[in-house]
């Protein structure tokens, strides 16, 4: 029978979003029905509210969560009632090319609840990024459930399903940081210090925090930054450049995802170093490179989808990093808020005054 929940609901581009009275399904083969216990606020949710990612309307927000399972459907192994999980927006299907090839982490055929959740009145809505979380419960496929320690808050713990885990990977994973590199990470905003707390824990010697807000470069220092740079007031590549022997870095991370943090990122590199894209960038964005420099640099340009993580594998491994105190999750955490202040936390996320708002529920 289906259960009628609470749940924040775009239901038109660019308008204030809306919490509704909503149908969640029971689990059906491969499913699973999560109670959510917290979700983070991301900016992927409100590029869903503004329709940059599709046009799919309405909108469940909502995809950065922990709880705990309810109900599993038919056929779910694994899983249980009680279980304490966290969700991710990748599932590896086990069946599709790279997934055969051993990278599931590219899968192109990630698996989703097959049951919609809809309005009461039967409208179908469309879960952002399969997930569907600013809600008191949601129904996800089983594999977008990773069982984690318990002992985890869920308000920090649902973070490393989509903005640590993506941070952390694309340094980690994508960028391939290890004992000794140079690092530079441009923007330093949840992702970005996610990827500064995951070159400092890789064992990176220098990792270099680059931003335009004062606040922003104090926070990343405890994030493990080891020097900052004000871009807004300082040539950020003759900067860095300064910081590494006038090399560059090892790996540069572009946590902005704009034309020009990415050719700033392209040339703060040393030679054969790595650049990694992780920030998002509008669909009408373009960059333009002399084709000398692409070949005479050297190294490689990655993108970086959700840190190329494998969340099976390693979500358990960030939880038991925060658990040991290797990982601050508690410090992405700004502020807790109810379901109904989801619009006034896009406000604050646009002015740049959170890392991270979390629904509590």
């Amino acid at each position: 029978m289906p259960h009628e929940v609470h749940a924040v609901v775009a239901a038109k581009q660019g308008a204030p979003v809306e919490l509704q009275t909503i149908l969640v399904p029971d689990p059906g083969p491969g499913e699973v029905l999560v109670a959510v216990q917290a979700c983070g606020v991301c900016h992927t949710d409100l590029h869903y509210r503004d329709g940059a990612i599709d046009d799919a309307f309405p909108f469940l927000l909502g995809h950065e969560a922990a709880g705990v399972i309810e109900e599993v459907g038919p056929g779910v192994t694994g899983l249980a009632p009680g279980d304490y999980v966290v969700l991710a927006w990748r599932a590896p299907c086990g069946n599709c090319r790279s997934c055969r090839r051993g990278r599931p982490w590219y899968c192109f055929d990630s698996r989703n609840a097959a049951r919609p959740m809809t309005m009461l009145d039967g409208t179908e809505l469309t879960a952002a990024l399969g997930i569907g979380a600013f809600a008191e419960k949601t129904l996800v496929a089983a594999g977008q459930a990773v069982k984690v320690d318990p002992n985890a808050r869920p308000e920090a713990a649902g973070l490393i399903g989509c903005g640590v885990m993506a941070g952390y990977g694309a340094a980690v994973h994508t960028g391939g940081v290890g004992s000794g590199d140079t690092v530079a990470v441009i923007g330093c905003g949840g992702v970005g210090n996610a990827a500064i707390a995951g070159a400092s824990i890789a064992g990176a010697r220098r990792v270099i925090a680059v931003d335009i807000d004062d606040r922003k470069l104090d926070g990343a220092t405890r994030f493990g930054a080891t020097d900052t740079v004000n871009s807004r007031g300082t040539e950020p590549v003759e900067a860095v450049r300064a910081l590494t022997g006038g090399h560059g870095a090892d790996v540069v991370i572009d946590a902005v995802g704009r034309p020009e943090t990415y050719q700033q990122a392209f040339s703060m590199r040393d030679l054969a170093g790595t650049l990694v894209q992780v920030g998002v960038p509008d669909p009408d964005m373009r960059i333009e490179l002399p084709l000398i420099d692409l070949f005479s640099r050297g190294g490689a340009l990655k993108s970086s989808w959700y840190g190329d993580c494998l969340p099976s594998r390693d979500f358990p491994v960030l939880i038991d990093r925060y658990l040991s105190g290797r990982l601050d999750l508690d410090g992405f955490v700004t502020e807790t808020i109810a379901l109904d202040e989801v619009e006034s936390a896009f406000d604050k996320m646009r002015d740049g005054r959170v890392l991270r708002s979390v629904v509590v529920l």
